[in-house]
């Protein structure tokens, strides 16, 4: 329920994506009704009739009591019918007369609304209607047949369309299931079902142990990304990573692995690495994606986007259920449930559903930003931010000696390895202008002494690497 002081800041701000401001001149229920399926069919927010609007126009005021009937009366208009809190009156002030028609959208209600057929949502201050496709992939996301996706068996599917090696050892090991075949188990699973006396594949067998999981279900892949800095540009590494789900988990690790940037340090020609996010939490966020992403949303991919100072995971499809931002933390709600237990009996995730409180436990214990969790209108995503790089000051206090000059430049060389890969005696000038060439020339030499980095080529074409 709003405060006085809340009543006063939305009026201030004005209309918006999450508030409606309407005047009691044109506060009819059928544009109360429009107002309230907007704001449903998007965020939430609040509809505001403003009784003071009326009186700068010297237009008589609806009595309060008919206001709010129109109101009751709007919530029944739409189809289906909207479930909110009661609308309620807002004073100024502690016991003055009413200032505003108070009803309130929460977000994250279940179903699409229409009134009179026609679908609406919010573009800013504006009520627009909902293109084609927007509409569709909001009944996708807010259809209760999500669970029943997985369970369904695709039209011309068969039972060698799964890899029954790969199925065989994963009943080897469910031993709790107590089940005499391996399809056995995999009918306890929702993985296949039975036609008859034949064995058909489901939608989540098929992604879970299928030969070609893609040809059944299109973009059931990460887009996976290292960009050299901290936005997008025209120099990236990419991998697209199929398969079945297993596997990309497995894959999606090792591209991780490979091309996450660590805060290296040199200190006695011995070089140390500070990994930039806590074990475990990149992997668990990858894990959440391709367990809970809506799958009926073909043709768009998982994208796995690693740039020099954070990590963003962007999954298709909308938090499922009564999730929201709010609750996220809270609540559990399983898409794909058949998915989410074979992922964990195989120990990829816990079936208990608390991935994503550890993340944010592990962030917060090793000094880290908090993850950001954002719903966009394609989907949802996870930014986690890197390890800030030290201070030298706080080094010192905690013991460490202060790093000479030449170990300064050791770092320096090493961060420019890191971004570009490989690094030349011209580049490295470059980067220390000051310094005399000789000494860059022993800073090399004593580096690949230690092992830090290696030599490649000679003469003119000579570069280093890290080792």
């Amino acid at each position: 329920m709003l405060t006085h002081a809340d009543l006063k800041k939305l009026l201030n701000a004005g209309a918006g994506p999450r508030i409606d401001i309407v005047s009691p001149a044109v506060a009819t229920p059928e544009r109360i009704a429009r107002g309230l399926a907007s704001l449903a069919n998007a965020k939430g927010g609040v509809l505001i009739v403003d009784l003071e609007a009326g009186q700068s126009r010297r237009a008589a005021s609806p009595d309060p009591v008919e206001l709010r009937d129109r109101a009751m009366q709007a919530l029944l208009m739409t189809e289906p019918p909207l479930i909110v809190p009661l609308p309620y009156f807002l004073p100024a002030e502690p016991d003055a007369s009413p200032q505003a028609l108070i009803v309130e959208v929460p977000d994250g209600l279940p179903h699409v609304y229409s009134l009179d057929g026609r679908y609406v949502t919010r573009n800013g201050a504006r009520i627009v209607a909902l293109p084609g496709r927007a509409l569709r992939e909001l009944i996708l996301a807010r259809s209760d047949d999500a669970r029943e996706w997985e369970a369904k068996s695709p039209p011309g599917s068969s039972k060698e369309d799964l890899d029954w090696a790969r199925a065989e050892s994963y009943a080897a090991g469910a031993h709790s299931l107590n089940e005499p075949t391996v399809e056995d188990v995999l009918l306890r699973r929702g993985c296949i079902v039975m036609a008859g006396r034949r064995v058909r594949p489901t939608y989540a067998g098929l992604l879970l142990f299928g030969r070609q999981p893609q040809r059944w279900v299109r973009g059931a892949e990460v887009m996976a990304v290292r960009f050299n800095g901290a936005s997008m540009d025209d120099v990236f590494t990419r991998q697209t990573i199929g398969g079945a789900l297993p596997d990309q988990i497995r894959r999606a690790e090792l591209f991780l692995s490979e091309n996450l940037s660590r805060r290296a340090r040199v200190g006695n020609w011995r070089r140390s690495e500070e990994p930039p996010y806590p074990p475990g939490v990149l992997r668990e966020a990858v894990v959440n994606a391709i367990a809970h992403r809506d799958y009926r949303l073909i043709g768009n991919q998982i994208h796995l986007l690693i740039f020099s100072d954070r990590v963003e995971v962007r999954s298709p499809g909308k938090l499922p259920g009564h999730v929201t931002l709010k609750n996220l933390l809270r609540e559990r709600y399983s898409r794909n449930e058949a998915i989410v237990q074979v992922l964990a009996d195989m120990g990829f995730i816990e079936r208990l559903g608390y991935g994503i409180d550890r993340m944010v436990r592990a962030m917060k214990e090793s000094g880290h930003e908090l993850p950001k969790f954002e719903e966009t209108d394609g989907g949802f995503s996870v930014t986690l931010l890197a390890r800030s790089a030290p201070r030298e000051r706080a080094g010192e206090a905690a013991g460490v000696l202060p790093q000479t000059a030449q170990q300064q430049r050791a770092e320096r060389m090493l961060d420019y390895l890191r971004a570009h890969g490989r690094i030349t005696n011209r580049e490295y000038q470059e980067l220390c202008p000051d310094i005399s060439a000789e000494s860059l020339r022993r800073d090399f030499v004593e580096l690949v002494e230690a092992g830090v980095i290696l030599r490649v080529g000679d003469k003119k074409g000579t570069y280093y690497i890290l080792k």
